[in-house]
Order: structure tokens, then sequence, then C-alpha cells
């Protein structure tokens, strides 16, 4: 039996044989699809984290400005808002298919940035009219990629392969910081975008060699508004689903801006370094994601998916408390590494908890749905940009630490029933 049209609900067998730690990690790779999708997605990956960190760059040294920086940082995430509309239309399309048109955008915008750094022509107004276009599509990336994931891979697997595909967004944030930083310092702008188009175009041609059943020819005939609405009642009336999004809403307001928009105005301001040191401090953070994305995949089935996603949230805030008040760069790389970790071991149990409890109808537009919380994201950011310049950096990031703290907690009371007891659906192996 094709094992990619695996319902990813069934449960194991009882007399299945446990894999060892090592199979676990492996076993996702005997599936065809994932080893063109791993790949693809990879490459994708970094070229994204190597573009980020030197246009933030460029535009903190080009304008000098914590709240332009702020600006860019929120423009990724600008497509939050329409990003159940990707995941309806990877359920009718197919999610390869619109992952694939996705990616030959992130390679043509690539492309002319190129251009305009070949021919000097690059102005902040250029990055910013860019990142407006690309921040419409990137917030759906990942909802894509964990889609097709859960599309292509038997259920008894699902845990190990979202663990070893979030490497490939914590591997990004470690290559490309270093990269980017190196590539930006030694070669300038241009040639780094070079490698960015190159990486994009290559993971493009990955991506079209997954393969996936096709969609349902039924499905397009639905009302477009009426599947929307259908997906968002799905996560409302399944409380272990609306309280991870109400999670996800909280931790992208006020733990993913300190280590996303920020660490160029750390790196600037706090620490008084330059793009090495900068990449060094986003590589730290995304040393302890990889670490923790490999320990979720090495775990596989033995975890417990709401319980970890609630404790790995309160580690999370904690390690970045640490971040905010440890004197000196080298205390602050390492408390990183353990908010990374954290932060690994919260976010892939939440994606596997939400694609476990939906069908395959609902799967993109769940993801889609789990999307809408990385508006948090660029609210945060715009936030801190105005408190920053008022507050300093240390009282704003103790700020949002305690209150996502406090709300964390919240959370954990308001849906305990669907999110500790043990045999709760959301805990299931």
């Amino acid at each position: 039996m094709d094992q990619r049209r695996a319902d990813v609900r069934n449960p194991v067998p009882v007399n299945q044989p446990r894999r060892n730690s090592r199979s676990e990690v492996l076993a996702p790779f005997q599936v065809r699809s994932f080893r063109f999708q791993f790949p693809g997605d990879l490459l994708t990956s970094w070229a994204g984290e190597m573009e980020i960190l030197i246009l933030g760059w460029y535009i903190l040294t080009a304008t000098g400005s914590v709240l332009l920086l702020t600006v860019y940082g929120s423009l990724q995430y600008a497509g939050t808002l329409i990003a159940p509309m990707f995941g309806l239309a990877g359920d009718r399309l197919g999610h390869r298919n619109v992952l694939c048109a996705m990616r030959l955008v992130y390679a043509a915008l690539a492309g002319l940035m190129t251009l305009l750094a070949g021919l000097d022509a690059l102005t902040p107004v250029a990055v910013l009219a860019i990142a407006t276009v690309v921040g419409l599509i990137r917030p759906s990336d990942l909802a894509m990629r964990n889609a097709l994931v859960a599309e292509t891979m038997p259920g008894d697997r699902l845990m190990a392969a979202m663990g070893v595909a979030r490497t490939t967004v914590d591997s990004a944030r470690v290559v490309g910081s270093l990269a980017g930083a190196g590539l930006f310092a030694l070669l300038g702008m241009a040639p780094a975008y070079v490698v960015i188009t190159l990486f994009y175009a290559t993971g493009l041609v990955l991506t079209l060699g997954v393969g996936v059943p096709r969609p349902s020819g039924a499905m397009a005939r639905l009302s477009f508004w009426r599947d929307l609405c259908e997906g968002m009642a799905y996560v409302w009336d399944t409380p272990a689903s609306l309280a991870a999004m109400w999670l996800a809403f909280l931790v992208n307001m006020t733990a993913f801006p300190l280590t996303l928009g920020l660490l160029p105005y750390v790196a600037r301001e706090i620490y008084h370094v330059g793009q090495t040191g900068l990449g060094s401090l986003v590589a730290s953070f995304a040393f302890g994601a990889l670490a923790g994305s490999v320990a979720v995949s090495f775990a596989g089935r033995s975890i417990r998916p709401a319980r970890m996603m609630i404790v790995y949230t309160v580690a999370w805030y904690a390690m970045l408390l640490v971040f905010i008040h440890v004197p000196g760069i080298t205390g602050g790389r390492i408390a990183l590494v353990l908010a990374g970790f954290a932060q690994s071991l919260c976010m892939v149990p939440m994606a596997v908890m939400l694609l476990h409890s939906a069908s395959a109808k609902f799967r993109g537009r769940v993801m889609g749905v789990r999307m809408l919380a990385i508006y948090g994201l660029p609210l945060g950011l715009l936030a801190a940009g105005g408190l920053i310049e008022r507050f300093g950096f240390a009282a704003t990031a103790s700020g949002y630490c305690i209150v996502g703290l406090l709300l964390t907690v919240v959370i954990a009371v308001r849906w305990r029933a669907a999110l500790w007891p043990l045999d709760a659906p959301a805990n299931a192996r």
C-alpha cells in the first residue's frame, strides 16, 4: 500500500515493534516524497534566513532607526491575515502546487534584489516594498510544509517527521545567519543575493519532485467562504486546538520578537558588535532550536504533545529573561541556546497535536488558521519599537516575558481538561 496515503490519525498497531531512537529519526526518509521535500525546504529556509539577516542589517545601518527595523521585521508577516486562504487553496489545489507557486515568487523577487544591488540602485524604500510582497506569502510557507508532511507521512512517523522537518528551519537560522553575515561582510550585497537566488531556485526544483495524491475535484465545487468558515469553526469547537491557537498568538507577540526582529538592535546597541556578532547571536538561538528539533525526532511517539507544549513555553520565557539580564555577549549566547531548545520543544508538539486532530479535509485550513497566530509577531514588533525608544530594551523585553508567563498559566488553567490529563486526545502518542 502506498505509504503516502496513510491516514495520520490511525494509531500504531499494538503488536508493532518499537523503533529505537535512530530508526525513529531515519524512518521519515523511507517515504520518497519526504526525500525531495526535506532538501527543498532546507534550501528555501537557508535562503530566507540569509535574506532576513542581510536586509535587517541593511535597514538598520542605512537608516539608523530601530523603528524602521521593527517595521521591516513586521512586514515579513504581512500575510498572516490571509494565511487561511493559502491553507484553503492547498486543500483545493494541492499543498505541493501552492508551495511551488510561493517558491517561484521567492526566486523571482530575490533575482530582482540581485539586479538592484548589482546596479547600485537599492534603497530602503525598495527593500521595504519587496519585503511587503514577500511578507504576504512567507507566513503561509511553514503551514504548507507541515500540511504536506502530514499528507505524505504515515501516522506512526508523523512526530519524528515533524521534528526532522523542523530542523530545516532551525539549521537555516544557524547556517543562514552565519553564511549571510559572512557573505555580506566579505563580498557585498549583490554576490550574497546571487547565492540566495540560487538556493530559492533549487528549492523550487526539489519541491516539484514531491509526489502527492491529486486534490479532489469535488472540493473545487464547494464555496470558498463556506470552507473557510468551516475551518475556523472546527478550531473554535476543539478545545485543545483553540488553546494551542491562543498560545501560538501569545508567543508570537511576546517571545519571538525578542529573537527574530530585535537581535540586530541588541547586537549593535547592547553588545556593540557588527554583522558577525549578530550572526553569532542568531546562530545561538537557532542551534538550540535545532537541538530541540532533533530531540523531538529521537523521542518520537513517547512525547505527550499538549503537556510538553505548556511546560516548555514556560521554560522558553524563563530563558529569555535570563538572556535579557545576563551580562556580556557570551552569557547571552548561552541563554539564547537554551531558549531556542525550549522553543522547539514547545512548537513542534503543538504542530503535531493540531495535525493529529484534523482530518485530511481540514489540514490545510487548520494550519492556515494556525498561521493567523503569527499576526501577533508584527504587532509585538511594532509595539516594541516604540516602547524601547521610550523605556529601553531591558524594561520592554522583561515586560514581554512576564506578561507571556502569566498568560501561559491562564491558558493552561482555562483549558486544563483538554491539555493536561494523560488520556486526553491532545496527549495521544
